[in-house]
C-alpha cells in the first residue's frame, strides 16, 4: 500500500465503507484505530447489529503490519464445538509455519458455546502475543453484538478467555447517537447502488432527514443501507419513509426531540447523549474510579467531573428517570 495507510483509508469513504463518520466520538475512535492495528495486541469490536464491527475488523487488518497476508473470517454463530476446534487446530499449525498467518477475526464471539470457548482458550494460552514481524505472528480480533461482561457475570462466556480477546475494545455507537453522520451515508449508499443497479439518482423530499433524523434505527446503518436501496430501486423515497413509519417513535418517546426543526439541532442532541453515554460506560468499566475514567475518555480530570455534574449522577448513582439503555 502506497502513502499512509490510514490517513488514505480514513479519509475515502468510498474505501473504509463504515468507517466514516462526522461524530466527534467516531472521529476519536478513528484515530486510535491506526495506533492499535500498528500492534498485536487482540481486539475486541463491540456494537449494536448493523453498527459496522465488520468494517472496523478488515480495517485493522488493512492498516496492520500483516495487511499483505490473509484475512481469516470465522462466524463462530455458525460452528460446533468440534468445526471450530478444527479451524482454532488450522491457526495454531500456520502460527508455526514461516510467513506471517493474517488475521483470524472471530465474528459473532458471544455465540460460541462452552466446549467451543475451551478451545479457543487453550490456544490462545498457548500462543502469548508476539510482536509483528516474528515468524508466524498472528493477529486475533473478535466481535460481539451483546454485553460481553453481562455474558461473563452471568456464566455464559468465560472470564479468562474474554480478558484474553479483550485486550482492548472499540465500542461502536449505534446510528441513532450519530444522527449527523445519516446525510454523509446516505449519499454513499446513493452513489454506490444507483452505480450498482444502473439507476439514476432519485430526488429526495425535504422531509426525508427530518424522518431519518427521528427515527430509532434498529437495524443501524445496515438498515439505513437497506432502506436507500430501496429508494434508488423503487425511485421513491417517500415510499421508504412509509415503510418505517410504523417504527417511528412516538412524540412522548421522543420527549422534547419532537420539537426538533432541523437535522443540525437534533444531531447536536445526539452528540450530548453519545458522550453522556461514552461516560457513563467508562465510570462502570473503572468502577467509577473517576481518574481512570478519565484517562479513559482521553479528557482531565475535572473536565469529568464537570462533565459527571452536568449528566446529574453523583456518588456511583444516576439519578432516577434513566431509562436502562441497550448495549452500547
Amino acid at each position: 500500500m502506497i502513502g499512509n495507510p490510514t490517513t488514505e483509508i480514513l479519509t475515502e469513504p468510498a474505501r473504509s465503507g463504515f468507517v466514516y463518520g462526522t461524530n466527534p466520538s467516531v472521529q476519536a475512535l478513528n484515530d486510535m484505530v491506526g495506533e492499535i492495528a500498528a500492534t498485536g495486541i487482540p481486539v475486541l469490536v463491540a456494537g449494536e447489529t448493523g453498527t459496522g464491527k465488520d468494517a472496523y475488523a478488515r480495517l485493522l487488518h488493512r492498516l496492520s503490519p500483516l495487511r499483505d497476508a490473509a484475512f481469516h473470517k470465522i462466524d463462530c454463530a455458525s460452528f460446533d464445538p468440534g468445526r471450530i476446534s478444527s479451524i482454532l487446530a488450522f491457526a495454531k499449525a500456520a502460527d508455526s509455519s514461516d510467513s506471517k498467518t493474517g488475521t483470524f477475526y472471530l465474528d459473532n464471539v458471544q455465540e460460541l458455546d462452552l466446549a467451543s470457548q475451551r478451545a479457543l482458550l487453550s490456544l490462545l494460552q498457548n500462543d502469548e502475543a508476539s510482536e509483528f514481524g516474528e515468524i508466524g505472528a498472528a493477529r486475533y480480533v473478535s466481535s460481539a453484538s451483546v454485553n460481553l461482561e453481562r455474558e461473563v457475570e452471568s456464566g455464559r462466556f468465560r472470564r479468562e478467555l474474554y480478558f484474553r480477546l479483550n485486550g482492548t475494545c472499540l465500542r461502536l455507537l449505534p446510528l441513532r447517537d450519530r444522527i449527523e453522520d445519516i446525510p454523509a451515508f446516505t449519499e454513499f449508499f446513493l452513489k454506490k447502488y444507483s452505480q450498482v443497479l444502473k439507476k439514476s439518482l432519485p430526488a429526495l423530499p425535504a422531509e426525508l432527514f427530518a424522518g431519518f433524523s427521528s427515527y430509532s434505527w434498529p437495524g443501524n446503518i445496515r438498515e439505513l443501507k437497506n432502506l436507500v436501496r430501496q429508494i434508488v430501486l423503487f425511485g421513491d423515497a417517500r415510499r421508504a419513509l412509509r415503510s418505517i413509519e410504523l417504527s417511528m417513535p412516538s412524540r412522548s418517546e421522543l420527549g422534547g426531540a419532537h420539537n426538533t426543526t432541523s437535522l443540525k439541532t437534533a444531531a447536536r442532541a445526539a452528540s450530548v447523549r453519545a458522550e453522556r453515554s461514552l461516560i457513563l460506560e467508562a465510570l462502570e468499566r473503572t468502577h467509577w474510579n473517576r481518574k481512570r475514567a478519565a484517562r479513559e475518555l482521553q479528557i482531565s480530570y475535572k473536565s469529568l467531573l464537570y462533565k459527571i455534574k452536568q449528566i446529574g449522577v453523583s456518588n456511583g448513582k444516576q439519578q432516577e428517570g434513566r431509562k436502562s439503555e441497550v448495549f452500547l
